[in-house]
């Protein structure tokens, strides 16, 4: 009997082997949706043929100027077109695509062009100062500036630079793109925020963005031709890489340099957005908008959030604002979001409560991963699905760096045990669904007890007056260490830390209870997280 164990003749080749790449699609959408709208910013307008042609020029350009494959490309811009085009634009020229926090300090900016070996960076007018300013710290030869004006939005060229339009024109838009020999090759550098010690550069490669780009389309319902508001800062984790996945559904990607709730429900209606995403703290900038004929919409509007676990009534107050939200979570390391929280129709028969405290959690793996699970830090083995056992998640799968640049043992520590270690404790409900307890520098050790800093956080959300929280470790002589709230209130109410103290009694065991709150402005990132550890430090203080 014939069998398979002669493949003579069976090699891959040229006809049935491509290397996956996210650029295919926008290839493919020049071919299939080339008049459709492909991207929207203030009144500029392109189709998917137009974009193709920018992001070609732009490859051809950054060519001409001496970049070669293998090369780093950087970007500290806002979510304007030129970034969008600089997804495509920069890996069609075989570099890599390093998007930098607008948000960081000229020291730290200094230090990822310096390590990354940035060989040129496109630079947003508005924050040309910043880059400036970096600069000066910068060792060794620096890197060459593209100004990016966005005139429209009050940011004209300052002259001082070639600026973006130019350099774009002299770019050839017949020019070849240079697609990758194998899926394995660097797409993106993204570092790490750097809370403590220098960032970290993540790297990605093509195969995992690409099956990240499907893996959402399924994930997030998406049909033909969606709207996309581009909220998610395209510097965090290549806006989950959705900015990759619009060609392949022939949408429309609406720019959003400003994020906030006028500029959000501004476009929703002018626009007609069907899709954005979002930290938690964007969902309470909507929650708290006034609720005014202008600030109404009446379609669907499906959004992810992910960047920090919402508590259950944000999610109820962002349902009654007309929003239908997912909650998603994932890392820099795994290119955004690698699990959704899946709502089964039966979760329609629960009470209101029980189903947000349910559509909290973050859920199960999307399609294109291959396993996430909880499992003990000692012994490596999952933990039980009984809601109570916490442990920290790990994952395997296509959408997972490479590992970190030039950090060797940091990557081997990230992956001790054939997983990738996310440092994010957790526990498993019976449907095996994950929830995020902390980070395992946050969870708060009262008396010997384990105490989830998000728990109490959702305890106090759930207070009228509460519009943000963060609840951090204090040290305690007696317990160890208690929790002590930090606290932002709705305008225009009131709420004193006795009374908040007696709400989260009420709902919480004595030992979760924050002992102390702390009525104050809470410090974040550009990504909507709050920095706990600027945190942590004032309430050793307190």
């Amino acid at each position: 009997m014939a069998s398979m164990a002669d493949e003579s003749g069976l090699g891959k080749r040229r006809a049935n082997y491509v290397p996956l790449t996210p650029l295919s699609h926008l290839q493919r959408a020049r071919e299939i949706f080339g008049e459709r709208e492909a991207l929207v910013h203030g009144r500029r307008r392109h189709t998917w043929r137009e974009f193709h042609e920018r992001c070609t020029r732009l490859a051809s350009a950054l060519s001409a100027l001496g970049v070669r494959p293998g090369d780093v490309v950087s970007a500290v811009c806002p979510n304007i077109p030129a970034i969008a085009e600089a997804h495509f634009g920069v890996p069609a020229a075989g570099a890599v695509l390093n998007a930098i926090n607008i948000r960081l300090d000229p020291g730290t900016i200094a230090y990822i062009l310096e390590h990354s070996s940035t060989r040129v960076v496109l630079v947003d007018s508005q924050f040309l100062p910043l880059v400036n300013a970096a600069l000066e710290f910068h060792e060794g030869p620096s890197p060459t500036i593209v100004e990016v004006a966005d005139p429209e939005f009050g940011f004209p060229p300052t002259g001082r630079h070639i600026e973006y339009e130019d350099f774009l024109a002299g770019g050839d838009p017949q020019a070849q793109w240079r697609l990758p020999d194998d899926e394995w090759d660097s797409i993106s550098l993204n570092y790490t925020s750097g809370t403590t010690g220098r960032p970290k550069g993540v790297v990605c490669h093509h195969r995992g963005a690409y099956l990240m780009t499907l893996g959402t389309v399924i994930t997030w319902e998406m049909t033909l031709y969606p709207r996309f508001l581009a909220v998610v800062p395209l510097f965090h984790c290549n806006g989950w890489c959705h900015t990759w996945m619009m060609p392949l559904v022939g949408g429309t990607i609406v720019c959003c340099r400003n994020i906030n709730a006028e500029s959000i429900f501004d476009a929703i209606r002018r626009e007609r957005i069907t899709h954005f995403g979002g930290a938690p703290i964007v969902l309470t900038l909507l929650v708290n908008a006034p609720n005014e004929p202008g600030y109404a919409f009446d379609h669907e509007v499906r959004v992810f959030t992910a960047g920090a676990p919402p508590s259950p009534s944000t999610i109820a107050a962002i349902e009654d604002r007309g929003f239908t939200v997912m909650q998603v979570y994932g890392l820099t390391e795994t290119y955004g979001h690698v699990t959704e929280c899946l709502h089964p129709p039966e979760w329609r028969d629960l009470d209101t409560d029980e189903r947000y405290r349910r559509m909290a959690r973050q859920g199960i793996r999307i399609p294109v991963m291959e396993e996430i699970d909880v499992v003990d830090r000692e012994t490596g083995d999952p933990v039980p699905h009984d809601g109570t056992t916490l442990g920290e998640v790990v994952m395997r799968g296509n959408p997972v760096m490479r590992g970190y640049y030039r950090n060797p043992e940091a990557t081997e520590d990230a992956f001790a045990g054939g997983y990738f270690r996310t440092g994010d404790i957790a526990f498993r409900d019976p449907a095996g669904y994950i929830q995020i307890a902390d980070r395992l520098k946050d969870i708060i050790i009262s008396g010997g007890e384990n105490v989830s800093s998000v728990e109490v956080e959702a305890a106090l959300m759930a207070h009228s007056a509460v519009s943000l929280c963060a609840v951090v470790a204090k040290p305690d002589e007696t317990w160890g260490e208690t929790p002590c709230a930090f606290v932002e209130l709705v305008d225009g109410q009131t709420a004193d830390a006795e009374e908040l103290i007696a709400f989260c009694r009420r709902r919480l065991a004595g030992f979760k209870t924050p002992k102390t709150v702390v009525f104050q402005d809470l410090p974040k990132t550009s990504t909507g997280k709050i920095q706990k550890f600027e945190l942590r430090e004032l309430a050793k203080s307190l």
